[in-house]
C-alpha cells in the first residue's frame, strides 16, 4: 500500500528511494486540499523563506552572502524534508502534492534572478533554465485543460539536486564548479520536460480515443 509507510521495502519508501508503486490515493485529483499537515507545513515555511532569499542575497551588494546561501539551503533541504515527514507520517494531501513543485520552481527562477543579476552562473544557462521553467507551466496548463496530470519522472526529480546545488555554490564561491552542477542539472531537465511533453500528448489522444 502506497499509503503505509512501513512493510516490506519500508526504508526504501521512507527515504524515497522506492517509487514503484502508485501515488497515494490522497493526492490524486478529486481528493480534498487537506491543507493542514506537517509536510504542508514545512512547505509553507519554505515559501515564506523565499522573499528573505531574495532580500539578503540582494542586500549583499555582489549576491554572494552565507546568510543568503543558508536560508537557499534551507529552502532546498526542505523539499526532501516534507516529503520525508509525508511518507513517516501519512499525511499525504491534495495541496501538498501541488505546493511542492510550486515552491521548487519559485526557488529555482528566485535563485537565477539572484545569478543573472549578479553574473554568478553563464547568463546563457540560467535563460535556457528560465525557458525551460516557463514551458513546464505551459505543459502543466495543456494537462490541466484536458484532464491530464502527469507524474514526476526520474530525471525530473534528480534534475533538481544539480540545479538547486550549482546555484547555492555560485552564491559561495566562484569557479567551475556551480556552472558545472548547473549545466548538468539543466541536461537532465530539459531531457525530463521532453518526457513530460510525450507522456502527455501520449495521455491526450488516448482519452481522446
Amino acid at each position: 500500500m502506497p499509503d503505509a509507510p512501513f512493510g516490506k521495502g519500508r526504508v526504501r519508501r521512507l527515504f524515497g528511494l522506492d517509487r514503484s508503486g502508485p501515488p497515494p490515493r490522497q493526492t490524486q485529483k478529486g481528493e480534498p486540499l487537506n491543507p493542514w499537515t506537517l509536510p504542508n507545513l514545512v512547505g509553507y515555511l519554505r515559501l515564506a523563506a523565499i522573499p528573505v532569499f531574495l532580500w539578503l542575497a540582494f542586500e549583499s551588494g555582489d549576491g554572494r552572502s552565507a546568510p543568503a546561501a543558508i536560508v537557499f539551503w534551507l529552502i532546498a533541504a526542505g523539499d526532501y524534508v516534507d516529503g520525508f515527514l509525508a511518507r513517516v507520517t501519512g499525511q499525504y494531501s491534495r495541496l501538498g502534492a501541488m505546493l511542492d513543485p510550486l515552491v521548487d520552481r519559485l526557488t529555482i527562477l528566485s535563485g537565477a534572478v539572484v545569478c543573472w543579476h549578479f553574473e554568478l552562473l553563464p547568463r546563457w544557462a540560467l535563460a535556457l533554465l528560465v525557458l525551460r521553467e516557463v514551458a513546464m507551466l505551459v505543459l502543466a496548463q495543456y494537462g490541466l485543460r484536458h484532464g491530464v496530470e502527469i507524474q514526476v519522472n526520474w530525471p525530473g526529480r534528480i534534475s533538481v539536486f544539480p540545479i538547486m546545488g550549482g546555484i547555492f555554490f555560485a552564491l559561495v564561491t566562484a569557479g567551475w564548479v556551480p556552472a558545472a552542477l548547473l549545466i548538468g542539472g539543466l541536461a537532465l531537465a530539459i531531457l525530463a520536460t521532453a518526457l513530460y511533453a510525450r507522456e502527455g500528448l501520449r495521455q491526450v489522444h488516448a482519452s481522446q480515443r
